[in-house]
């Protein structure tokens, strides 16, 4: 047998009936042949993790907008621990761990700059609503790769599309990138707001603190094994109530303190003009889209393909382009 068939052999043997198996995966949008050393999954996965669009994670804003230090969360972080998180209940689950991986892996692929700042800004300038789970998916199916996508499974498609909004995907391993979406963020953005210096841990309710513990390591083991306990030997992904309501009441607690906070948004109307201010100009010189974005002005329209270009860039980037074309040469250089 090869590897991928070994693996695939192993998969019918461990995980659990309820679970994804790669040789029963719906496929690819694209028929491809199989691979002899990875399965598809782990092919979905390698194919996320060398694509431009994930790259360009690590110059992303998490909750921060450009922040002194080394050590805040970008998007590419934020992702890293979204995986590790998602692939610690799917092994404890004998789910799917590369499925899972892979979904986490291209969840926030569709992010813009500056946080959710860009997606307001391009809601509000397009008139309709930007939601970056939704660019996430045209990210992996049709702008990476010069306008080929990544032709990933479906599987995998539905975990990224689904992580967040109304639609739950269909697959356990979906729903656990979900949550682990959720587990990590409120997480590590305590973790940054403390370091920012706009909260301190003993800020947390007491009552929050004693369900889920007073520490970092402590909340993210507390949840991470509630999920698991809960799940064990089902076809479903839960908490108990009473973990679940100390999460979202923790969630509520920071968009008070942290989200919704002029130290840590105090910024964003900058942004919100800067992404706007490219928006309409890229509309009105759409020649000096780049060459690769040419092509798709006559299949997409001109605003879909102009907010693909904006979503897709760097914080750095965005404010470089900005500084480019709005300020003068004399004045940019001090």
């Amino acid at each position: 047998m090869t590897i991928r068939e070994t693996i695939e052999q192993q998969e019918t043997q461990f995980l659990a009936p309820y679970a994804v198996h790669a040789a029963e995966s719906r496929g690819r949008g694209r028929p491809e042949p199989e691979r002899d050393d990875r399965t598809c999954f782990q092919r979905d996965a390698d194919r996320i993790l060398h694509s431009r669009s994930f790259r360009r994670l690590m110059h992303k804003t998490q909750v921060f907008l450009r922040p002194e230090g080394d050590h805040y969360r970008t998007r590419m972080t934020h992702t890293l621990e979204v995986a590790r998180i998602a692939r610690t209940i799917a092994r404890a689950l004998r789910l799917n761990e590369d499925l899972t991986e892979a979904a986490a892996m291209g969840h926030d692929l569709g992010h813009t700059p500056f946080g959710h700042a860009g997606e307001v800004a391009l809601t509000e300038v397009m008139g309709t609503p930007f939601r970056h789970n939704e660019q996430s998916l045209c990210v992996v199916d049709k702008l990476e790769k010069n306008g080929q996508g990544l032709n990933l499974t479906w599987e995998v498609r539905r975990g990224i599309v689904c992580h967040s909004g109304d639609e739950l995907p269909e697959t356990l391993e979906g729903r656990i990138v979900r949550l682990a979406d959720r587990i990590a963020y409120i997480n590590h953005d305590i973790d940054d707001a403390v370091r920012a210096g706009i909260l301190r841990n003993e800020d947390i309710p007491q009552p929050i603190a004693a369900a889920l513990g007073s520490t970092h390591s402590q909340r993210i083991n507390t949840l991470v094994s509630d999920v698991v306990q809960t799940s064990m030997g089902r076809p479903v992904i839960a908490m108990t109530p009473e973990i679940e309501n100390a999460m979202l009441e923790l969630r509520a607690f920071m968009f008070e303190r942290v989200y919704r906070n002029p130290v840590a948004k105090g910024e964003e109307s900058k942004a919100r003009r800067i992404i706007q201010e490219l928006y309409k100009y890229y509309i009105a010189h759409p020649e000096k889209l780049p060459e690769d974005f040419q092509p798709q002005l006559d299949l997409e329209g001109m605003p879909r393909v102009v907010c693909d270009y904006v979503a897709g860039m760097t914080d750095k980037y965005a404010v470089y382009k900005f500084e480019e074309i709005f300020v003068p040469t004399a004045w940019s250089n001090g």
